[in-house]
């Protein structure tokens, strides 16, 4: 007998991911928690499984152990030959900054879905070049802006969309790390990461645009110390709607790595410290004691992963973010690092 309640079954995505550092590795055991991902190939120029097991590496938000991968996983050291597997249908690129052009524009070529880490690219007028073959590529693309999905962060979003506290008045976001302690050699090459202005900060200029729309200006100031360029920024926003609007983002620290939020609104505060742990969140309200708010979602790079993957699946371009506002955040970031050379604000 036909059960007419049944629903089709939707075949899993299958998923490359190209980039076996510590990103790379964070995105695989992210799809191993979603069903709607099939991870069937991996690529890197030399870092690869040996018998389906891939090695662990550290990174600033958590370790990552080892991780197996099965033995039928195909593993590739150049990407051509990635993009001519036709069972591929996702390219999930966590390579270093200077490759992302040249690698999204060759996968998107190929007719793969693909998402791109973060920066999209060193410079907006690089970034472009992702935007405009995005336009006409036969897959989606989505840069990987993961704050937008951060639990925790995406409900802030739907305060101030929603003004359940009424306007924010006042938001201070706060990103700060030890210089990186794996690919120094991408990293450290301010002109080509950006420094820590381009590859931590980001997400915070991001968010801010989230949040505010596009600001109007920015005055920046800041300090290189370890990359050629900008390793320490603080930034002031001027947004529509009058909210004072500020960041820090930092690689000076000795040790460790901390994100957090304060955002004042107009009936309560809403403060974020990745410090506290599993009591990060907490909501304040005048004449009440603070209350731990625990967020739906595992974490951004989940929450992005699974957002992506239903876009693909129900043939619904993503929206959340898109390759437009990955192109903004650096004219943004760009911005920034005119304002603390010049030591002027700086029109947007």
């Amino acid at each position: 007998m036909n059960n007419t309640n049944s629903q089709p079954t939707v075949h899993p995505t299958n998923v490359a991911v190209v980039g076996l550092g510590f990103m790379g590795l964070t995105h695989i055991k992210s799809y191993q928690q979603l069903p709607g991902a099939r991870i069937v190939a991996v690529c890197d120029a030399v870092r690869l499984p040996v018998n389906g097991v891939l090695a662990g590496v550290s990174g600033n938000i958590t370790g990552s152990d080892a991780i197996d991968l099965g033995k039928n996983i195909r593993t590739y050291q150049m990407l051509e030959e990635l993009l001519a597997d036709r069972e591929v249908e996702l390219v999930d690129l966590c390579v270093p900054t200077p490759l992302h052009v040249p690698q999204t524009l060759a996968a998107l070529q190929a007719g793969k879905h693909v998402l791109c880490e973060k920066p999209l690219a060193r410079t907006s007028v690089q970034s472009r070049e992702i935007v405009n073959a995005a336009k006409s590529a036969k897959g989606f693309f989505m840069p990987a802006m993961c704050m937008r999905f951060w639990p925790g962060w995406a409900w802030l979003k739907t305060l101030a969309d929603q003004q359940t506290y009424g306007k924010i008045l006042t938001a201070r976001f706060r990103r700060v790390s030890a210089p990186p302690g794996w690919s120094r050699d991408s990293y450290f090459k301010g002109g080509d990461s950006g420094g820590a202005l381009l590859d931590l900060h980001i997400h915070d200029t991001d968010f801010v645009q989230f949040l505010f729309g596009r600001p109007a200006s920015v005055f920046s100031t800041g300090q290189s110390r370890f990359s050629g360029a900008i390793d320490h920024v603080v930034t002031q926003y001027k947004v529509a709607g009058g909210a004072t609007v500020y960041a820090e983002g930092s690689w000076l620290l000795t040790s460790g790595f901390s994100m957090a939020f304060t955002v004042v609104f107009e009936g309560a505060t809403i403060d974020f410290e990745s410090a506290r742990g599993a009591d990060a969140l907490q909501l304040m309200e005048a004449g009440q004691p603070a209350r731990v708010i625990k967020p739906e979602g595992i974490d951004g790079y989940v929450e992005e992963l699974r957002y992506f993957l239903a876009a693909i699946q129900s043939g619904q371009p993503p929206m959340v973010v898109t390759a437009a506002d990955a192109l903004s955040a650096v004219e943004i970031c760009e911005a920034e690092e005119k304002s603390v050379q010049t030591g002027c604000v700086v029109e947007l």
